[in-house]
């Protein structure tokens, strides 16, 4: 008998492991008590086996603070300082497709917003929610099947060598081989700022990739340019990061590298940028497809048999050569350009 009547209120005790567990019913109906009692039977049950307990009435604040602590991306930061205003007093069994719907008429009326960026808002905010089901904190994620705005496809700027001049005069010093590492390697800004010493190797003129997006990413092989190896090489140490700022890691460079591009007056450009001046270089040098992805650690959208993952490594380093080749036939012709002509 575990159901006592305290007063007009029935009162449910459960032992469990020789602990007394009591609960209130709320009720004088016996019948409503009894079902109280083996709901908090079974809720502590499933504590004892450690099953996760569904708590759809915890805010999307409360969810985001978890989500933060086992390890949320900077990327997940930067839309959470957009997404938690509008979402984070809500409690995330509330959260609907209508409320998506609304904080996208929100974000459009406070400012003129491509569609584009508001998808990114809610893929991060789906991602969290998908991860509160994986926790056993949500049965299920209310914009699983949600369908995002089309997007409009944009022509991606490709940074030119004599903005690369113009951009590496207007870097701060700790940003310099950042940026350089960046066009000559075609590495995401995460897959940089962790990369260590351990992972050069100076012999082979080689840097492995061993923290990316993407498993194609993971441990791939990259020749490095002169101009990388000598930067590497001048700064050389056995162990740690490679690059920091007053020794301690890098987390974000957004601010710094906005500041640079609008000092140095070029077009507007992401950091993410680079890497696709990368692939576009190593492009008009004539590189094969295969080879680029294979470089850039590209996710294929095909199997794990596709045939960029097989390309070896001599390939590569041909494909870095004909990369520097034709950076130096574009410096000789741009300073052929610069030449007064002799007037006849």
């Amino acid at each position: 008998m575990t159901l006592f009547k305290r007063g007009s209120i029935f009162w449910s005790y459960v032992y469990v492991d020789g602990i007394r567990h009591g609960k209130s019913t709320g009720t004088g109906n016996r019948r409503q008590a009894e079902t109280i009692d083996q709901m908090h039977k079974e809720e502590l049950n499933l504590k004892k086996h450690l099953v996760p307990e569904l708590n759809p009435q915890m805010t999307f604040a409360e969810l985001t603070a978890k989500f933060i602590a086992s390890g949320a991306k900077a990327w997940h930061i930067d839309r959470l300082k957009l997404l938690l205003p509008f979402f984070g007093e809500l409690a995330i069994g509330r959260i609907s497709k209508a409320t998506a719907k609304e904080y996208r008429r929100q974000r459009h009326a406070q400012r003129t917003l491509t569609e584009t960026t508001i998808n990114r808002d809610l893929e991060c905010l789906r991602h969290i929610l998908f991860w509160a089901v994986d926790e056993g904190i949500l049965p299920q994620n209310p914009l699983s099947r949600m369908m995002l705005e089309r997007e409009r496809k944009k022509r991606r700027p490709v940074l030119s060598l004599e903005e690369e001049v113009l951009l590496f005069s207007s870097l701060a010093p700790h940003l310099r081989p950042i940026v350089l590492c960046a066009l000559d390697t075609g590495m995401r800004r995460g897959e940089i700022l962790q990369q260590k010493w351990e992972d050069v190797d100076f012999g082979r003129r080689l840097l492995s990739v061993t923290h990316s997006k993407t498993p194609e990413g993971e441990a791939r092989e990259i020749p490095l340019t002169q101009r990388v190896f000598d930067l590497l090489w001048e700064k050389r140490e056995d162990h740690g990061l490679i690059f920091t700022y007053k020794d301690k890691h890098i987390h974000q460079i957004k601010t710094g590298w906005k500041a640079a591009v609008r000092r140095s007056g070029i077009r507007t450009l992401r950091f993410h940028d680079l890497r696709h001046t990368f692939n576009t270089r190593l492009l008009e040098a004539g590189v094969m497809q295969e080879v680029r992805k294979a470089l850039m650690g590209h996710s294929s959208g095909e199997d794990v048999h596709s045939t960029y993952t097989h390309v070896e490594l001599p390939m590569k380093r041909d494909a870095i050569r004909k990369l520097e080749a034709w950076r130096e036939s574009q410096l000789e012709h741009i300073a052929s350009q610069s030449q007064p002509k002799e007037v006849i």
